[in-house]
């Protein structure tokens, strides 16, 4: 039902009902129906067919609104795909092109780490690329199934400790908390050598925070360069959401990555 119909049925409809009423009235009932009876029906009147009236027009309205949010859902789902398959395929362009030079220069190592950069790109977008968008799923059940098979194909332990309540983040939100959680389970498996890794997500006072560690080798300075661009990564979506990243060495071994949003 367009918006048009509905402003026409709002107009239209209480002035037919209750001008129709106050015509039979004086027409037809003015010498049976006294004047403080029929301001009482009318008044009943009004109220019943206001009642019924306005929530039938807001469960309409309710029913397009949520329609037209779901769209907005999707769009944005497909919009981020969209986005992910363009890095996808630079990814892979530039990965094939350092490969092929250091081929030719019999660098065989670089052209290693250039093909495992490959794999890394690929395996990191199928979840994202392979199925239908889920509106309806929450981010718990996204990142823990998305977990589930990075656990499988890494044989790296992962503990998952989620305390987000459903509908907390926006679909644009979840896109670019998602996306941080893959880069960053992108660099332990390609660089950290770890056996277990950590993350939590939790609801502050003012906001909310992310943590992902593992216990790994930690980041050795003298290779972070391999890194940057899966950092920059981390701190343009970090600086889309409006939160604050920090990467550390963790307290006990290996690498600590926190994701800070506070709300003023």
């Amino acid at each position: 039902m367009s918006y048009r119909l509905l402003q026409f049925l709002c107009v239209l409809l209480p002035t037919l009902l209750i001008g129709g009423f106050e015509y039979v009235r004086h027409d037809f009932l003015l010498h049976s129906l006294s004047m403080e009876t029929g301001n009482l029906y009318i008044t009943i009147l009004t109220f019943v067919l206001s009642l019924l009236f306005s929530a039938w027009m807001f469960r309409i309205i309710k029913a397009m609104n949520e329609k037209l949010v779901n769209e907005q859902s999707k769009r944005a789902v497909y919009e981020e795909r969209e986005r992910l398959a363009r890095e996808l395929h630079d990814g892979i362009a530039q990965s094939i092109f350092f490969m092929n030079i250091k081929l030719k220069q019999g660098d065989m190592e670089a052209a290693s780490r250039a093909l495992s950069t490959i794999d890394s790109h690929v395996r990191q977008a199928i979840f994202n690329l392979r199925s239908e968008p889920e509106i309806d799923d929450s981010i718990n059940s996204r990142i823990t199934k998305w977990l589930s098979e990075w656990s499988s194909m890494t044989a790296v332990e992962v503990e998952e400790d989620s305390q987000i309540p459903p509908n907390f983040f926006t679909t644009k939100e979840e896109i670019q908390i998602f996306a941080i959680i893959q880069e960053a389970f992108a660099n332990i498996r390609k660089h950290a050598e770890a056996s277990k890794a950590a993350i939590i997500i939790r609801e502050t006072e003012n906001g909310w925070q992310l943590r992902i560690n593992d216990n790994g080798r930690g980041i050795d300075s003298s290779k972070k360069s391999s890194r940057q661009y899966g950092l920059t990564m981390m701190q343009e979506r970090s600086k889309q959401l409006g939160a604050i990243l920090t990467i550390r060495d963790s307290e006990f071994s290996g690498t600590e990555i926190i994701v800070t949003k506070e709300d003023h």
